[in-house]
């Protein structure tokens, strides 16, 4: 199935699953906070894990850059409390070589920890960058793989905020955050040890102050991870109302709306003000504990230790190196909270991203792929089968109850009725944008089920209301459906159905960029754009969803004329409300409530008494 245009919620789609559109009159925020996926357990962990396991070799060489250059960093005090007790008593007998290899020792080994730290930092971002890499690229291709009815739930403003915002939280958390962990493990390994070497009785007390430490640590990650993951949600809902609002700009200013967006943006933004609020809050609580510890600790340490110097059981510089060492150590107990933030933040967002990427289509590809049977004849139409089929939205009641209807290969077959009447749900489930919850549809006797995307791709083509260009040029936007196309095969498309003429008029013709969703060009013509695409495809079966809605009298006119020379052959669904569209039909559908009413072809429908006869003849009133 080719896919010339998104299947975006429009005021045709009868029977889309909730309300859509803005202006509910409910708290704009709470809509997000039902639509947030909660993760699987396990599934965070599991998604770091496979994140890091081809970086398995590189974070290891980085870990290692990281165990020498704070092993660098952590002789100094060693350095410090050999000058005073042994090089310095050396210099005054004068012998300067101790004194000489302090000072040599200590360059070298400031020397060292600057190189092995541009190592690590160079090489952690390394490893940093690809692991976002392959993030954003998981997620994007996650997305695009999902089924329709996800993207009908989940809006673009949420895909958006975990590719970015989400992301963004993992990149601090991994350029800057880890680097303060290891620092401060590494830190609290080498100078507990350290501390114990050079005095057992002052290490152990140096140690026993980490345990309060430990418990605010403990305290404060339990609080922030409830503030973060509230902080994650908050700024996402600020960016779907921002991105949903840009969106609709035009029916925004139509309808007057600045007014009321304003207030719900206001209300989101408050949110999102008062978690970031709350998270400073408790980064601050913490901070200020731990400092409170590890001052009153390192004030304890130093009166001992002072006053063991002065009754001769310890030696100065052994207590210049311990304090030197608790300096170290407590100092990035800051920096501890700052990872502790960064990692909150960065737990919060990988959650919701792990959320995204345990969900699984709900039209999968099928176990055991299966193939089309060749075609028959010179026609490349196919049959089409719904057998026994029952569909429903899962927000709402049954739209199709038990349906059936077969499509010769060939015929072109409009189906028409009110707002609400399965239309739409018939051409989707004929895209196979949903699977029916009984029965089959088949393609020449195989069920869609069975055949993989890009097989039944090749069979199906659908052209809906909207017609959706993307960024680049008329040329690029008509091949899409069939990108080995030449130039020669895109301009036979757009003559077939009458595009050539204003295309060629174009500043660049088929090289103009038509811009963000085609705004160059008028609605008429991109959904002209959009026809030409589907023609070039070649597809067997042709769904047309209201493709015509968007063009003018003349236009639809002839397009019309194209069609019914192009769709010859092809077996083609024409959904219409302009019943104008009907006239290039060999039969008629008329549908109520998810079952057809009438079905004939359009002249006997016309010449009759029924449902179809009567809406005739109120357009044609229409028209007068």
């Amino acid at each position: 199935m080719t896919t010339t245009t998104a299947s975006t919620p429009t005021a045709e789609d009868d029977e889309l699953p909730g309300p859509q559109g803005q202006g509910t009159g409910s708290d704009p925020g709470d809509v997000f906070d039902r639509d947030v996926l909660p993760a699987p357990p396990g599934a965070t962990a599991a998604l770091l894990r496979s994140l890091l396991a081809p970086l398995r070799a590189r974070a290891v060489v980085t870990t290692l850059l990281l165990l020498l250059q704070q092993a660098a960093v952590q002789v100094g005090p060693l350095l410090v409390a050999y000058a005073i007790d042994s090089a310095v008593p050396a210099f005054r007998e004068h012998r300067h070589g101790p004194l000489i290899a302090v000072g040599v020792g200590y360059l070298l080994c400031a020397l060292a920890s600057g190189v092995l730290q541009f190592a690590f930092i160079e090489a952690s971002a390394r490893v940093s960058q690809d692991v976002l890499l392959d993030l954003r690229g998981r997620i994007f291709r996650h997305a695009q793989a999902l089924s329709v009815d996800f993207h009908e739930r989940y809006t673009s403003g949420r895909l958006i905020s975990r590719s970015t915002t989400d992301v963004e939280s993992l990149r601090e958390l991994l350029n800057d955050g880890l680097q303060e962990l290891v620092t401060v493990v590494l830190s609290f390994v080498y100078i507990s040890a350290m501390l114990l070497w050079l005095d057992l009785s002052l290490g152990a007390v140096a140690v026993a102050s980490f345990v309060p430490l430990y418990l605010l640590v403990r305290v404060y990650q339990r609080r922030a991870g409830r503030v973060y993951r509230a902080r994650s949600t908050a700024i996402a809902a600020v960016i779907v109302k921002f991105v949903e609002t840009m969106n609709g700009v035009r029916p925004v200013r139509a309808f007057r709306r600045e007014a009321a967006n304003d207030a719900e943006f206001a209300v989101l933004n408050r949110r999102h003000e008062r978690t970031n609020g709350d998270a400073l809050l408790e980064m601050a609580r913490y901070v200020v504990g731990s400092r409170l510890v590890a001052n009153t600790a390192v004030a304890g340490i130093v009166l001992w230790g002072a006053y063991r110097v002065a009754s001769g059981s310890l030696a100065l510089g052994v207590l210049a190196a311990a304090v030197l060492y608790l300096r170290r150590l407590y100092d990035p107990i800051d920096r501890l909270g700052m990872f502790l933030n960064s990692y909150q933040s960065a737990a919060a967002s990988l959650e919701k991203v792990a959320g995204l990427l345990a969900q699984t289509p709900s039209v999968p590809e099928p176990a055991v792929p299966g193939e089309l049977p060749p075609l028959k004849g010179d026609f490349p139409g196919r049959e089409v089968v719904f057998d026994g089929v029952r569909f429903g939205y899962r927000t709402g009641g049954e739209v199709l109850p038990r349906f059936d209807l077969t499509l010769p290969a060939g015929q072109t077959v409009a189906v028409v009725g009110a707002t609400g009447a399965g239309k739409s749900t018939l051409a989707k489930l004929l895209a196979r944008f949903y699977d029916p919850s009984e029965g089959r549809v088949l393609l020449d006797g195989v069920d869609l089920r069975e055949l993989p995307v890009p097989e039944l791709r090749r069979g199906v083509v659908m052209v809906t209301q909207e017609a959706f260009l993307f960024s680049g040029t008329v040329a690029d936007n008509i091949a899409i459906g069939r990108p080995d196309a030449t130039r020669e095969d895109i301009e036979r498309a757009a003559k077939a159905i009458g595009a050539h003429e204003f295309i060629s008029a174009l500043p660049d013709g088929y090289d103009t960029d038509v811009r963000k969703r085609g705004g160059r060009i008028s609605a008429g013509q991109r959904q002209l754009v959009a026809f030409a695409r589907a023609l070039l495809a070649d597809p067997a079966v042709l769904i047309l969803d209201e493709a015509t809605s968007s063009l003018d009298i003349p236009g639809e006119r002839a397009v019309q004329r194209a069609m019914s020379t192009v769709l010859r052959g092809r077996t083609a669904v024409v959904i219409a409300h302009r019943l104008s569209t009907v006239e290039i039909a060999d039969r008629v559908l008329v549908m109520e409530h998810g079952r057809i009413v009438e079905d004939g072809r359009p002249e006997e429908l016309i010449g009759g008494t029924g449902r179809f006869a009567d809406l005739h003849r109120a357009w044609r009133d229409s028209l007068a």
